[in-house]
């Protein structure tokens, strides 16, 4: 074998190691195995097939095809495959996304919750529209044209806030100007002379306030003396008051068990004075019918009829 041969063999050798590597490398990163899922969206916003699908941020798989749906044209059928035992749930969301600001569409997916129940391979995920650059454009011109009408707006109000401004400056010079000052200081002028004028009245009229406050101290502190002084004898009073009180309750007391221990005699005397008045009805009675009876003590003997 020639050296050119050796050679070749040896370039052929080193491509196939690197082929080799590189296939290792890429199935490494995406796994030995991958499931298929699908999901459908209105706006695929330049996604292609080969674009990264990520799952809460981290790449898990890549879009393998980007295709009008057969049973619904008006939406965007995408297939994909993620890395087998990807938590994908039924609470998981696709979306369009971006892995940088310089890159490409990608498929984003939310993780969804972990009470959710897993996703079979094949089934659909569920999905959620992005806006559409057309979509911002308008709501840019929108946006845009309330701007202006509210600057007009504003400029209008500018306008005659100015004109408020204006006037009131003028009213200020107005008010400070000098024959506006001149009249200040004629008033002021006014107001020291009469404090000069009146200053001794108000002295006066302070020291005999403090003349009669003194007094009204006095007055105080005489009445919290004469009212001290009455205290005691009163609460020696109401001692007392109060003592008399509790004896007589204490008397009633003893009345009321008396009264309660004589009770049956009570009701023999009444007993004994009913029976004496009867006994004086009786007699008094017999007096009238035979009133002889008070002098003879045998009854007369009755006549006879004559024969």
């Amino acid at each position: 074998m020639n050296t050119e041969a050796k050679v070749g063999a040896f370039v052929l050798g080193c491509f196939s190691v690197l082929a080799f590597t590189l296939i290792y490398l890429i199935n490494a990163q995406l796994g030995l195995h991958t499931v298929p899922y699908r999901t459908y969206l209105r706006y695929a916003g330049g996604l292609e097939p080969g674009a990264f699908v990520l799952f809460g941020g981290i790449n898990v798989g890549k879009v393998t095809a980007v295709r009008p749906a057969a049973s619904d044209p008006t939406k965007i059928e995408i297939l994909l495959d993620v890395k087998e035992n990807t938590p994908l749930n039924e609470k998981s969301v696709a979306k369009l996304g971006l892995v940088s600001v310089m890159s490409s569409a990608a498929l984003s997916i939310t993780t969804g919750s972990n009470d959710a129940k897993r996703l079979a391979p094949g089934s659909t995920i569920s999905s959620q529209e992005a806006a559409s650059l057309d979509d911002i454009t308008g709501k840019l011109s929108v946006v845009a044209d309330n701007a202006n009408g509210l600057i007009t707006e504003v400029r209008g109000e500018l306008h005659g806030i100015s004109g408020d401004a204006r006037t009131l400056l003028a009213n200020l010079n107005s008010v400070t100007g000098q024959t506006n000052q001149r009249k200040i200081r004629d008033v002021l002028d006014n107001v020291d002379a009469m404090l000069a004028t009146e200053r001794p009245k108000i002295d006066r009229l302070t020291d005999q306030l403090n003349t009669l406050s003194q007094h009204a101290d006095e007055t105080v502190q005489n009445v919290n003396g004469t009212v001290s002084e009455v205290r005691e004898p009163a609460r020696k009073d109401l001692a007392e008051l109060q003592n008399t009180l509790l004896e007589t309750q204490r008397l009633l007391a003893d009345m009321q068990v008396l009264v309660k221990a004589n009770d049956y005699k009570v009701e023999d005397t009444i007993d004994n004075l009913r029976i004496a008045t009867e006994n004086l009805d009786d007699l008094t009675e017999s007096v009238k019918q035979r009133p002889w009876s008070l002098i003879r003590i045998r009854h007369p003997e009755d006549r006879k009829v004559p024969k």
